[in-house]
């Protein structure tokens, strides 16, 4: 797992109660803490059954906190559960046993976990993890709802095999999964984006030759999937459209699979309404076979095979002849894969499919473009700005493109007042 910067320098607090899952708490305290946050763990006296304080200090490097008659460190003879919670950006409690979430919906102050609660002045997140049938207990779920009417964050319990041998709903998702839900968390609490729907599409299409076959390119969608975790990181709501398979989409993203150019360009379509930027990251075919094989096309006796190629649908294009008409999302973001005269090309794409901003970038370099976790852009804006970006990770690219849409909203929104 890479280093997120929205983790970076911020102070979180990770309550640990009573279940078995208190084991996945470590590896999460530990890769919250490899991202750059100050982890400060409180361990209520059922979770240090499963697991000890030692443990979480030994990976955070920071005090872990039991006694909630404890001192606070801030000189002022304040008890530790008023500086915890006063100080923290957000609080997560993961595992959430059904005993701790039962405290918590009636308001007990018994232990430091229940009673840090009570002061939080940030976000709550609970991460509930119990055997599947007290999860699906009336009282329970009324618990549970209580806690969301008072704007607690309720991460639903993964499926699967519990302690128990029995199958359910009961699990604590994954640290990746906890760590995208915190990352959420954060962006909507203080990110450039706020309040903003982006629409972003990710990975290559694919174009049917036969029942088996298809044209297709090597895009694996990195950069796409990066655009949405940082978008998302931002505080934006999030829509992928998506041709990849076999890799996890970001947390709070929604997805929307699709395979062909004429797929991207439908769905594309149908969910543009209300979205304020639309960004084109997937590489779409230009062509297609203009007519697939019903049956698998068989080599035989055949030395050559001619396909008559047509051209494949245009989102980007449909989406231009939408703004000339005067609707469509305010910012649209395209890019272009390039193997020569790049600014030439990219110069031309930018005006005919009536771009805000262009991404392009040298497939021909080994460490940019497909396949590789990092990528070299020049960025071409509609105002006549180019900028040559050093070779950065996908993620960082990613993050320089929010802040570049952050900006052309808000001065779109300014523009608007005026």
């Amino acid at each position: 797992m890479s280093s997120p910067a929205i983790l970076a320098g911020k102070r979180l607090l990770l309550g640990v109660s009573g279940s078995v899952a208190a084991y996945k708490a470590v590896d999460l305290a530990s890769k919250l803490t490899q991202g750059g946050a100050e982890v400060s763990v409180i361990l209520s006296e059922s979770a240090q059954r499963f697991v000890t304080a030692l443990a979480f200090q030994a990976v955070t490097g920071r005090a872990v906190h039991t006694d909630m008659w404890e001192l606070g460190s801030d000189g002022r003879g304040h008890i530790a559960h008023i500086e915890l919670g006063e100080n923290a950006d957000l609080c997560l409690i993961a595992p959430g046993s059904a005993q701790t979430i039962a405290r918590l919906a009636a308001g007990f102050a018994d232990n430091l976990l229940s009673l840090t609660a009570l002061s939080l002045r940030c976000p709550l997140l609970i991460a509930p993890a119990m055997d599947g049938g007290m999860y699906e207990h009336p009282a329970t779920q009324a618990n549970l709802a209580t806690l969301r009417a008072r704007g607690v964050q309720i991460i639903a319990p993964a499926m699967g095999r519990m302690a128990s041998g029995l199958r359910g709903q009961g699990r604590l998702p994954e640290t990746a999964a906890l760590v995208g839900e915190i990352r959420r968390a954060l962006g909507r609490q203080s990110g450039a984006l706020r309040g903003r729907r982006l629409l972003v599409s990710a990975g290559g299409t694919r174009e049917a030759l036969d029942p088996v076959r298809y044209l297709g390119n090597r895009s694996s969608g990195r950069q796409g999937y990066a655009i949405a975790q940082a978008a998302l990181d931002a505080g934006a709501e999030v829509t992928l459209i998506s041709t990849v398979e076999g890799r996890d989409a970001p947390v709070g993203a929604g997805v929307i699979r699709v395979e062909t150019a004429a797929e991207m360009r439908a769905e594309t379509l149908t969910h543009l309404a209300g979205v304020d930027a639309l960004i084109m990251a997937a590489a779409v075919a230009d062509f297609r076979p203009a007519a697939a094989a019903s049956q698998k096309i068989k080599r035989g006796t055949l030395e050559t095979l001619a396909l008559p190629l047509e051209r494949a649908a245009d989102a980007l294009a449909a989406v231009a002849e939408r703004r000339e008409q005067g609707s469509g999302p305010a910012v649209v973001v395209g890019f272009a894969a390039e193997s020569e005269d790049l600014r030439r090309h990219a110069a031309e794409k930018l005006v005919a499919k009536r771009l805000d901003l262009l991404l392009a970038n040298d497939i021909t370099e080994a460490d940019a473009g497909f396949a590789v976790e990092t990528n070299r852009i020049t960025l071409f804006a509609k105002d006549g700005t180019v900028e040559e970006w050093p070779l950065l990770h996908k993620e960082a690219v990613a993050q320089r493109l929010m802040a570049w849409i952050a900006t052309l909203l808000a001065a779109g929104d300014s523009t608007a007042e005026e």
